[in-house]
């Protein structure tokens, strides 16, 4: 275990990290910019918004796999050199077709992220591994930095040329991989259909995911849909709807080192719960009243618990599995992933039904009660261990 090394490589993977979350979540801030050059029709928006998920969420179990089996510096390598052709393409996309081929393999850039839960837990020692994972999930940041940066900037430049500004920043980070990254980080080479059948009877793996679904899936889902949603329904300036929905994820992304390090501290299930039963509060909230002042601290309150969720859960990950850490964390952020792709197709479906999105809210204060029961059950039968 090099403790040096893993002081270039945890920031290093942070900021490699963020690019790869900039990439990923670019169109969402831009879309109101894009729907003023050619046409978006309204019910197709939240399959835009919602496609890049995809690749995101279901390339994480092979992304962490190859972390382990060739180290992250070429798994970042490549990803951050992939990306320069969606993001290229998305920079001339002038329909609705261009922008969902763009937006799937900018899906890339999501998939990320479980190479860093990989790979930075290998520097430091057990007790540590919450407060490392909390760090590298500040690279969520990304979606932060697109929802404040990309409107002002194309409110200046426009929107493609803001794009076209991202080749820089992935050619920078591809190349500082290359020469920073650690080309010795230890390698696990055991195959993963092995790893997949050793861990798929554990009903752990699928509670972890369950609420891995929900916590980064609310982060995911709100970076997504804010933008839109803010002008839409509150009829706010798109600059300001960025700004908001920028401090929705850094709020959240601020608060994951958090979780992480409460986990390291306090028994981590019993802090899941707490941090569960304010999400519950949060999206009951946004599920009653609507006013932007009710609405605004519903989604503060589901940033905050969705934050610490997510610290809590991946320092829980790695004290529950050793060598197949790797394919577990693919799986659970996978599901996590997946957890924002549902939400605005939920919204604009109950939207189109009742007339109104507040039913769409009342669904994950349920689905945060089903979590909760789930959590206590699992105490049960792990009998406080």
């Amino acid at each position: 275990m090099n403790r040096s090394t893993g002081k270039i490589q945890l920031p290093l993977q942070t900021f490699s990290l963020m690019a790869g979350f900039m990439a990923w979540t670019i169109i969402a801030p831009l879309l109101p910019f894009m729907s003023q050059d050619f046409s978006i029709p309204e019910s197709e928006k939240a399959m835009i918004l919602a496609i890049p998920v995809i690749l995101g969420s279901v390339l994480r179990i092979p992304m962490g796999y190859f972390a382990n089996l060739i180290g992250a510096r070429k798994v970042y390598l490549f990803s951050l050199v992939f990306l320069l052709v969606p993001i290229f393409f998305l920079s001339e996309a002038s329909s609705t077709t261009a922008l969902m081929i763009a937006g799937l393999f900018l899906g890339i850039g999501g998939a990320i992220f479980s190479v860093g839960v990989t790979s930075v837990p290998k520097y430091y020692p057990k007790e540590k591994h919450g407060f490392a994972n909390g760090v590298y999930g500040m690279g969520n940041l990304g979606t932060a930095v697109s929802a404040f940066a990309a409107p002002a900037i194309a409110a200046n430049i426009g929107w493609s040329n803001t794009v076209k500004s991202y080749l820089v920043v992935m050619i920078i980070f591809a190349l500082l991989n290359f020469f920073l990254g650690d080309k010795d980080e230890p390698k696990v080479k055991q195959p993963l259909m092995q790893q997949i059948k050793g861990v798929l009877p554990d009903y752990k793996l699928y509670l972890l995911s369950f609420w891995y679904f929900i916590t980064f899936g609310s982060f995911v889902a709100f970076g997504l849909f804010l933008p839109n949603f803010l002008v839409n329904n509150f009829q706010l300036d798109k600059v300001d709807a960025g700004i908001r929905t920028g401090t929705f994820i850094a709020l959240a992304t601020f608060l994951r080192p958090v979780g992480g390090m409460l986990g390291d501290k306090l028994r981590a299930m019993d802090a899941l719960k707490v941090t569960f039963i304010g999400l519950i509060i949060g999206a009951a909230l946004l599920s009653i009243n609507h006013q932007i002042f009710f609405f605004t601290a519903g989604c503060l309150i589901i940033a905050a618990c969705a934050g610490i969720g997510n610290g809590l859960i991946f320092k829980m990950v790695p004290s529950y599995y050793t060598t197949e850490v790797g394919t577990v964390n693919g799986i659970v952020s996978m599901m996590g992933g997946l957890g924002g792709f549902f939400p605005p197709l939920v919204i604009a479906a109950v939207t189109a039904a009742f007339g109104t999105n507040k039913l769409a809210f009342f669904f994950l204060a349920l689905f945060g009660i089903i979590a909760l029961l789930t959590m206590m059950w699992m105490d049960k039968k792990e009998q406080r261990v």
